[in-house]
């Protein structure tokens, strides 16, 4: 489960720090028939403000309503949707810093003392989080023993569990 938005990774120009917070605030200006859409980020050191291009020199008319409204409303939904929209951050040249930006809620802890766990992550936004870290965490493992585990063939997925996932995923554990 998300806890907050990530954070930005770019080079602040004032105080060279290279964290930025996006707070869901944004900046339209509109130029006769043309507008420009920009996400302020503040940097997490100074407090400078940087703006991520949304849209540039487009067409008033081909900006959807609802989009424009929620622009002006300073959604911040909005804010975490364009966050993670891959063409913004190419846009921009600037990567997510998702540390400390999700919690793993695990339901409970009753199934841990079982031989065979069978397992069904579901993530609530698009966190690209590794695996084995979730195994780690949701079991009280080290992330090594996990390693391990995998190697053994104890711990089992249809999908690769060594690099980072960002869609929903099962696997089993075998004790």
């Amino acid at each position: 489960m998300p806890t907050r938005l990530p954070l930005v990774l770019r080079r602040c120009h004032a105080c060279a720090s290279d964290h930025f917070r996006a707070n869901g605030k944004f900046r339209v200006n509109a130029h006769h028939k043309l507008i420009d859409a920009w996400l302020l980020v503040l940097c997490t050191s100074c407090g400078d403000t940087a703006k991520l291009t949304v849209f540039e020199r487009a067409q008033v008319r081909s900006v959807r309503p609802e989009l424009l409204d929620r622009l002006h409303a300073n959604d911040v939904g909005l804010a975490a949707e364009l966050l993670q929209d891959p063409v913004v951050l190419r846009r921009n040249r600037v990567a997510l810093d998702w540390d400390g930006a999700w919690r793993l809620d695990t339901g409970g802890s009753d199934h841990l003392d079982r031989e065979v766990v069978d397992i069904s992550v579901r993530f609530a936004a698009r966190v690209p989080v590794r695996p084995v870290r979730l195994v780690a965490e949701g079991f009280g493992l080290s992330r090594a023993e996990v390693g391990r585990l995998i190697a053994d063939g104890k711990l089992v997925s249809a999908v690769r569990l060594s690099g980072k996932l960002t869609g929903d995923f099962t696997f089993t554990l075998k004790r």
